[in-house]
């Protein structure tokens, strides 16, 4: 059983760090099942184990937090659903890199749900959609922009941290960080791209694509 948690209002960082560490512990020792969790952060900086200082453009403007996960500064604030994945990779297959790219195949095929078309890049972590409507780059590439940030932790293979997709959050926010380390590309929205979609429209697509990208863990 994954048992879903949707959290309303905004949700501090240190209360959802402290519920993940609580919460992961009790999977490992069998005490509690796995865990989805859906809420948005009020607006702050979070730095993962790669991050580099010299990524961090305005360190005054929000609270900056040491997330322990992997990866490198990403923003979350109001707008943005942020998707904490508790999940026993331990029970399904042992395989970090497979567990990695099944939460990418997770929000592509949320994102098809809008029809919007979410696209894997070599060393661009996170999951990017085309922009034919912003200017071609030198080489005649069209533009891209990242709509989906991906970074987990794990202990004793239960997973931390997980994914946070872009809805409707002041985009100007990412301008504090190089977000993910990456500077030649941008980043979008769902509403951004267009769509007026709402959190529950994207919750209800997120569960259903979770049912059809992950199978139940193996029993032991």
């Amino acid at each position: 059983m994954v048992e879903w948690i949707i959290s309303d209002g905004l949700t501090e960082y240190e209360t959802a760090l402290a519920f993940m560490e609580n919460r992961v512990n009790a999977i490992v020792t069998g005490q509690a099942d796995e865990c989805i969790w859906l809420l948005e952060h009020p607006p702050l900086y979070t730095a993962g184990t790669s991050a580099k200082a010299a990524d961090l453009i305005a360190p005054d403007r929000f609270p900056v937090h040491d997330a322990r996960r992997g990866g490198e500064y990403t923003y979350h604030g109001p707008g943005q659903r942020v998707v904490y994945v508790m999940l026993d990779v331990g029970k399904r297959g042992r395989d970090v890199r497979r567990f990695v790219q099944d939460l990418e195949r997770w929000v592509i095929g949320t994102l098809d749900a809008f029809t919007i078309r979410g696209e894997i890049r070599p060393g661009r972590v996170g999951v990017w959609v085309q922009r034919p409507d912003k200017p071609r780059s030198a080489d005649g590439a069209l533009a891209e922009a990242k709509i989906a940030a991906i970074g987990i932790r794990m202990r004793k293979w239960v997973s931390f941290h997980g994914l946070s997709i872009n809805v409707d959050p002041d985009l100007s926010h990412f301008d504090g960080i190089v977000p993910c380390g990456i500077r030649d590309h941008g980043v979008t929205s769902l509403v951004d791209l267009g769509l007026p979609v709402s959190m529950a429209d994207l919750d209800l697509a997120l569960r259903q694509s979770f049912e059809r990208t992950f199978t139940p863990p193996a029993p032991i």
